[in-house]
């Protein structure tokens, strides 16, 4: 099973000091919109996303699709197959997938510890 792109969304209190922070440790700004509360940073392969007030936990997330740098890439498992897998797998899903549907979508669930991740795929 292709997840895709894999990065670790942090949910933070005060995005500018933790934009600073991460800064420090070698990280760039390579996507999002500040002025939103929401920016992506990377140092080499490795990806984080800041989120201010979007939501309570930290998240891990694959994009199928995208590789590290967000391009998208052809040979990619969709979200739906994804979660068929999963299903077929009895693992409890929060939120669905629309089956009927194609493109962009999303589906999420939680590991035995709690940790919540989430698959989004944008394409």
């Amino acid at each position: 099973m292709k997840l895709g792109a894999f990065s670790v969304s942090l949910t933070v209190k005060d995005i500018h000091k933790s934009k600073a922070f991460y800064e420090k440790l070698g990280f760039k700004e390579k996507g999002g919109n500040i002025d939103q509360n929401w920016i992506v940073l990377k140092n080499g392969d490795a990806v984080i996303g800041l989120f201010q007030g979007m939501f309570e936990e930290n998240i891990l997330t694959f994009n199928p699709g995208w590789d590290g740098d967000a391009q998208n890439i052809e040979d990619f498992d969709d979200v739906r197959k994804i979660q068929e897998h999963l299903k077929n797998q009895n693992v409890d899903l929060i939120k669905e997938a629309d089956a009927s549907t194609e493109g962009p979508e999303h589906i999420s669930l939680k590991d035995p510890d709690g940790n919540v991740i989430l698959i989004d795929q944008h394409r």
